[in-house]
């Protein structure tokens, strides 16, 4: 069938906007102020094209979207949905949804102004005949008429077509309805109840700019249509089938709509857009939050090996960006089927939570916001905004992540590839590796059922549903859900404690998870058995939250799910799962041992941080002196003065609060409470380099850099969150100063350095590349540096006084031929007095390989013997691990018998300690590191008046990215290329690729004697 051009499609968008206030102006008796007034009835234009398009659109999951909705697209822009001989009948007139409230501007010539508080702007709906014949039974207008107690569901097929209209609705009274063109769109209804648990297929329609969903445009949007779509925040508080829809409104039937306080006496004039048509505003998102580099940096180019030119001799400049570019975030959708829940719906994509655990989505209200002290816009402080801008919430599109899975299935382990993906990507894409290992296992596998848990593969996290004949394309929803992150339903099912995995150990959801602890945590039992996110979850019927007594409904009726209290999300283990890393140690196919790659919740556990308590029940040595669980820091729940944050915990249609409207739930069902310990999902650490790499790169990373419900009204996601962190860094991390005054003394200079860790766990902690250093320097009275420990270059590479990298900092020769003397496992060793420009004092975690061949004793009292690694997969020793420990570090006694309470063995004690730390007396209990720098006074060129000592964190730092682009090659390790070399942090919090926690400032000089 060729679709027939409507006439708006060739005009200009502005000029169309203006088209229909010219028109009315010449329209006799039509108010100047209704831009949707038409001279003639828009009505259809090709009744045959009509018939023909009826039954495709009354089905709309038989068709790929974009193909259904290019025939939408023709049904509508056609008028089909105003067919009376059809059986359409329409809304008496134009009706408004709320009030419309005047304002007068301050000052002598001040201004009348009007602004709409409706649910939706003016709206007219068209309904279908089978939507009148199912209200007609069901809601019938005469009020003697019993309805029935139970309603049935709305026939398969009814459409509702909500025109909407600049508000109030009286603009446009005098206009016949046939001749009015909805202004701000239509949002449609499709009833298909075997397509989606709630029933509807959702979508808006607009006459003077549309365009289908497929293929994903460059704002990376939310889909305009689709099942599962935001609509479900205000429509599941419905009575029942998600609509309001009443008889009342109809033409032809008793009853008058609803009728609020309008004042609209003053000449209107440039009045804002309604919300849900803002909404729908195609934004020029596409634009980065920040802008990148045009060109490529030179520092990167001249620093690193393998950044010019990929592995393949591509250079930079010539990098086709669509074929390095992840997935759009506009496919990531993957709704609760009609036939949910159930185990093959388990897991959803937090769309399907966004429309109510997100902010101002109704347009009325705006709990979980705060104004920004910085700007006019609020601060989105809902679950969801706080959470998808997060680490968590990017760590499905984590372009140093997949450069470094690239570099352990190609270089380091390619024999064993299958395991790596599964085991890495059960982290990074928990929700697609997890549904798909549920959805592919045979029921009956064998008495092993490791025989019947499927690989998750890297290339099933690129799976979308365009083009349907696109490799991958039937695999769709399990790369939308990979990409998601550690996603709402990654934690808000999750199970722990002994009674509670007891009861749910042999449902089928859980049976790969089994599996995978058996082979990734062989020796645990209790809670240790969950490590490297090896969790069990509940049923798919529910969902856990922190609050009692949640009102149910509205998640039923949308999702078909319960929410429950459990106070198990609020304990540190919820962290602590994922944030134990425990894995094999590999080598040429063989499993040599079993090591812990992270041990960020043991470290806390073992610390004074420690709640002392679990899911089972105590711990041994109880709660320590400063007791905080994992949530108290990353996802707070009180302000600084410890005043409990205080919200409603969603934004839905309440029934207080909002405009009234037809056959809502009653109010003790939908009226939400106020929370005492409202929890902002922030989740950061100091990972500023992934943030920036977001802002400015959104289209190459699939992701919207505005918020879908907020839109304009808000702050950018993303700087938000790089506020959070760098908030973090200056206040809740560490502090550093000077301990004494620096003397000058008997020809040397000296001062002690002492860092603090404020930290629960160690610092840094978390993957072992991460790494904090300290910068000294002398400065003479011009603040000119004379003399400097951990000075770096624009790379962030850490320099000698001549510019050269300091030994340890680069592993690779230039061409990436080969390592730089591996058997020397150079680095920079644990100081506790540093007297060289070429010695700088890192904190880090360094580890080697197993030797090549031959028998090999690996953990953490093993002897190095390979060459220093970033492949996670091939830890067999600790080199060095001189992380600052955090206060009250428990003895190697102690944390032993804890980790035997948490089911692990003495390992993970010994692996939580420190390393190559000499007789540091600073390592025993923790809390700070103290440091000696001692100075030759014949090393100053000048006159030395202060010193200063900052401290410096890096989360990708030059060595691990080198290891990336010479171990590498395709679209995963040429996209962090790409980023790395045009990633502008000029001016930023972290220019020259290291991020400034804490200074001491300059500190002056107390000269004693210069001889």
């Amino acid at each position: 069938m060729n679709r027939k051009p409507t006439p708006h499609q060739s005009v200009p968008r502005r000029l169309l906007a203006l088209a229909p206030t010219l028109l009315a102006l010449a329209i006799p008796g039509v108010r100047a102020d209704c831009p949707a007034a038409q001279p003639e009835p828009l009505l259809p234009s090709d009744p045959a094209l009509c018939r023909a398009l009826a039954p495709v659109v009354r089905d709309p999951s038989a068709l790929p979207l974009d193909q259904y909705e290019a025939q939408l697209a023709d049904f509508l822009s056609h008028w089909c949905h105003r067919d009376s001989e059809a059986g359409w009948v329409r809304d008496k007139r134009v009706r408004d949804t709320g009030p419309f409230i005047a304002t007068r501007g301050t000052g002598e010539n001040g201004q009348w102004s009007g602004s709409a508080y409706g649910t939706h702007g003016a709206v007219l709906i068209w309904y279908s005949p089978e939507m009148v014949e199912w209200l007609e039974r069901h809601r019938p207008a005469e009020p003697d008429v019993a309805r029935p107690a139970d309603a049935e569901p709305v026939p398969d097929g009814a459409i509702m077509v909500k025109e909407m209209y600049p508000s109030p609705a009286a603009r446009c009274a005098k206009v016949a309805p046939e001749r009015l063109e909805p202004s701000s769109g239509a949002a449609v209804m499709v009833r298909d109840s075997q397509a989606a648990k709630d029933g509807w297929f959702w979508g808006w329609y607009g006459w003077t700019g549309w365009d289908p969903d497929w293929p994903a445009g460059p704002s990376n949007r939310l889909p305009y249509m689709g099942f599962g779509q935001y609509c479900m925040n205000c429509h599941a508080s419905a009575a029942d089938n998600l609509t309001f829809a009443d008889l009342k409104n109809v033409e032809g039937f008793g009853g008058q709509p609803n009728v609020y306080l309008v004042q609209d006496w003053f000449e209107r004039q440039n009045q804002a857009p309604a919300h849900h048509e803002l909404l729908t505003e195609d934004f020029d998102d596409s634009l980065p939050v920040d802008q990148p580099r045009e060109t490529s940096d030179s520092a990167i180019l001249a620093t690193l090996p393998g950044t010019a030119a990929g592995a393949n001799g591509i250079a930079l400049a010539r990098i086709d960006l669509s074929a390095i570019a992840l997935p759009s975030q506009t496919y990531d959708n993957v709704w609760m089927p009609a036939d949910g829940p159930a185990v093959h719906s388990q897991y959803l994509t937090s769309d399907q939570c966004l429309g109510c655990h997100d902010a101002g989505g109704t347009g009325l209200q705006f709990d979980m916001t705060a104004p920004d002290p910085h700007g006019d816009a609020l601060l989105n402080l809902s679950p969801y905004a706080t959470w998808r801008s997060s680490p968590m919430g990017l760590a499905g599109r984590d372009p140093v992540f997949f450069a470094q899975l690239a570099s352990e299935t190609q270089r380091f382990h390619p024999d064993q590839s299958d395991l790596v993906q599964t085991t890495c990507l059960g982290c990074h894409g928990i929700l697609g590796q997890r549904q798909w290992q549920i959805d592919t296992r045979p029921e009956a596998s064998g008495p092993d059922a490791q025989d019947g848990c499927a690989t998750f593969e890297r290339a099933l996290v690129d799976a979308v549903p365009y083009p349907p004949d696109a490799p991958n394309a039937t695999h769709a929803s399990y790369g939308a859900l990979a990409r998601d992150g550690i996603s709402c339903m990654a934690c808000h099912q999750m199970v722990l404690g002994e009674a509670a995995t007891r009861a749910v150990g042999d449902q089928p959801q859980n049976r790969c998870v089994e599996r995978r602890q058996r082979q990734l945590n062989p020796d645990a039992t209790g809670f240790a058995r969950t490590f490297t996110g090896s969790f069990l979850v509940g049923p798919p019927d529910r969902l856990y939250g922190p609050f009692e007594n949640p009102k149910p409904k509205p998640m039923q009726h949308a999702l078909g799910i319960t929410p429950e209290h459990n106070a198990t999300i609020l304990s540190s283990e919820a962290c602590g799962t994922c944030h134990t890393v425990h894995l094999p140690v590999l080598r040429q196919g063989e499993t040599l041992a079993h090591v812990y790659e992270q041990t960020t919740y043991p470290e806390w556990a073992f610390s004074a941080y420690r709640t002392g308590d679990s899911p089972d029940g105590p711990l041994p040595r109880g709660a320590g002196t400063r007791a905080q669980s994992c949530q108290g820091c990353h996802m707070p729940s009180r302000a600084p003065d410890g005043t409990p944050y205080r919200s409603k915990i969603a934004a839905i249609q309440e029934l207080d609060g909002f405009p009234a409207t037809d056959n809502t739930l009653p109010a003790e069902a939908i009226d939400l409470p106020e929370r005492d310990g409202f929890a902002r999902h922030t989740l950061v650490g100091l990972n500023v380099f992934l943030v920036e790499m977001f802002q400015q790169f959104p289209e190459l990373l699939g992701m919207r850099t505005q918020d879908p419900m907020m839109v304009a009204k808000g702050l950018e996601p993303l700087l938000r969150t790089e506020r959070a962190m760098l908030d973090q860094a200056a206040h809740a991390t560490a502090a550093i100063g000077i301990e004494g005054a620096p003397q000058l003394d008997g020809g040397y200079l000296s001062a002690q350095v002492r860092i603090e860790n404020l930290a629960g766990h160690k610092l840094p902690s978390g993957v072992g590349f991460r790494r904090a250093f300290v910068a000294f320097e002398v400065l003479d009275a011009d603040g000119q540096v004379l003399w400097a420990s951990g000075r770096t270059n624009d790379a962030g590479l850490i320099v000698d006084a001549e510019g050269k990298p300091i030994a340890g900092e680069l592993w690779w020769r230039d061409d990436c031929s080969a390592r730089i003397a591996p058997e020397t496992r150079a680095h920079q060793p644990h100081y506790q007095l540093i007297e060289a420009q070429d010695q700088a004092q890192i904190y880090q975690e360094l580890v080697s390989t197993p030797p090549e061949e031959g028998p090999a004793s690996c953990g953490h009292d093993a002897a190095p013997v390979g060459e220093l690694t970033t492949s996670f997969l091939s830890i067999c020793a600790e080199v060095k691990d001189n992380r600052i420990l955090p206060h009250g570090y428990l003895d190697l006694a102690a944390r032993t018998e804890i980790a035997r309470a948490l089911g692990a063995g003495p390992d993970l004690a010994a692996d939580a300690g420190s390393t190559a730390v000499g007789d540091d007396p600073d390592y025993v209990e923790g809390g700070a590191d103290r440091l000696i720098y001692r100075i030759a006074r014949s090393e100053l060129q000048g006159r030395p008046a202060s010193v200063r000592a900052t401290l410096y964190y890096q989360a990708t730092p030059p060595f691990f990215l080198q290891d990336r682009f010479c171990t590498a090659t395709g679209s995963d390790a040429e996209r962090l290329r790409y980023l790395a070399a045009h990633l502008d942090l000029d001016g930023s919090a972290a220019e020259d690729w290291k991020l400034a926690l804490v200074s001491t400032g300059a500190v002056a000089i107390e000269v004693r004697s210069e001889r």
